[in-house]
């Protein structure tokens, strides 16, 4: 059964949310794709992008190539992703200074959510799966804890590295590739060129995240193939150690200068609500928290509804 144009919609809705979900350091888009039913998908459609598809296309044609790398798939999911990062940038950046608490508080609920989400998708428990599991909760809460590195101007050559980089956690659950651009010191520079439609930087990073793209995607692809259960208790377990990232109160330890002279935090560590220096609007913050987590619950019932591809 062919997809419809509803269908196609619906998968540039998914790829909105996973757009917004990869502006916050923080927060995976690849959680937002394993929730909405498209994570395999995606990993099959990007893996099919390869030297047989440039064979297809000229034996066969571009139609045939197009239906071989589900094209029409791919390119809806890209749009909404697309359109995610360039409206939101600006408004996540103005949360991310004036009112973090809120969008932190939004994204914890979230994140919860997807890790009972993801769990359920494990059917058999076993030692290695345990172990998997906390093995990925230990390392994704190293990473949490990790020094950011500072940097104003990353040099192009380091952007396009950074790209390469990034682009893997993004399609990781539980692992923020905008997370793992704040601890290489190139966030800043990247979301400054996004703001100021700084087309060089933005095709340089573009040009990394497509290689690793291309190449992380075959590994993850080759695991779910061959050790999908164990796969998928290490994803888990990188979810539940990012919630450290995104627990809403914090204390900043340590200050840095930003290229417009105002001080902004550069290390911090979660704190209880009620060690919180300042007002921890908590009730506001559960609200938002629930929100999170009844966003999750709509993403599953739409996963529930999927169609067959074509």
């Amino acid at each position: 059964m062919a997809r419809t144009k509803k269908d196609y919609i619906i998968i540039a809705l998914k790829g909105i949310a996973m757009g917004a979900a990869d502006v916050v350091p923080g927060v995976s888009g690849g959680t937002i794709a394993f929730i909405s039913g498209i994570y395999e998908e995606l990993l099959i459609t990007i893996s099919s992008i390869n030297f047989t598809l440039f064979k297809t296309l000229k034996k066969e044609g571009i139609l045939a190539a197009w239906k071989q790398m589900n094209g029409n798939f791919l390119v809806s999911l890209l749009f909404g992703i697309a359109i995610s990062v360039i409206s939101l940038a600006k408004g996540i950046k103005w949360m991310l200074e004036n009112q973090p608490i809120m969008l932190w508080s939004f994204f914890f609920g979230l994140v919860l959510a997807s890790v009972l989400y993801i769990g359920k998708q494990i059917q058999k428990w076993n030692v290695i799966s345990i172990i998997a599991l906390l093995a990925g909760a230990i390392l994704a809460y190293y990473i949490t804890t990790l020094d950011p590195l500072v940097s104003e101007n990353s040099p192009p050559w380091f952007l396009f590295v950074a790209g390469a980089i990034a682009i893997c956690a993004m399609i990781l659950p539980g692992i923020s590739g905008a997370f793992i651009l704040v601890l290489l010191g190139a966030y800043k520079s990247i979301l400054d060129a996004i703001n100021n439609r700084d087309f060089l930087t933005i095709s340089i990073v573009a040009a990394g995240a497509v290689i690793g793209l291309l190449s992380f995607s075959r590994v993850l692809k080759w695991l779910f193939s061959r050790f999908k259960e164990y796969t998928l208790a290490t994803l888990t377990g990188f979810i539940i150690g990012s919630l450290n990232k995104i627990w809403p109160w914090k204390e900043t330890l340590t200050w840095r200068m930003n290229s417009k002279g105002m001080e902004v935090p550069l290390k911090q560590v979660s704190v209880l609500p009620n060690n919180f220096n300042g007002d921890s609007q908590l009730l506001l913050a559960i609200l938002l928290a629930i929100v999170g987590f009844l966003v999750i619950l709509f993403l599953e019932k739409l996963a529930a509804e999927k169609p067959t591809h074509a």
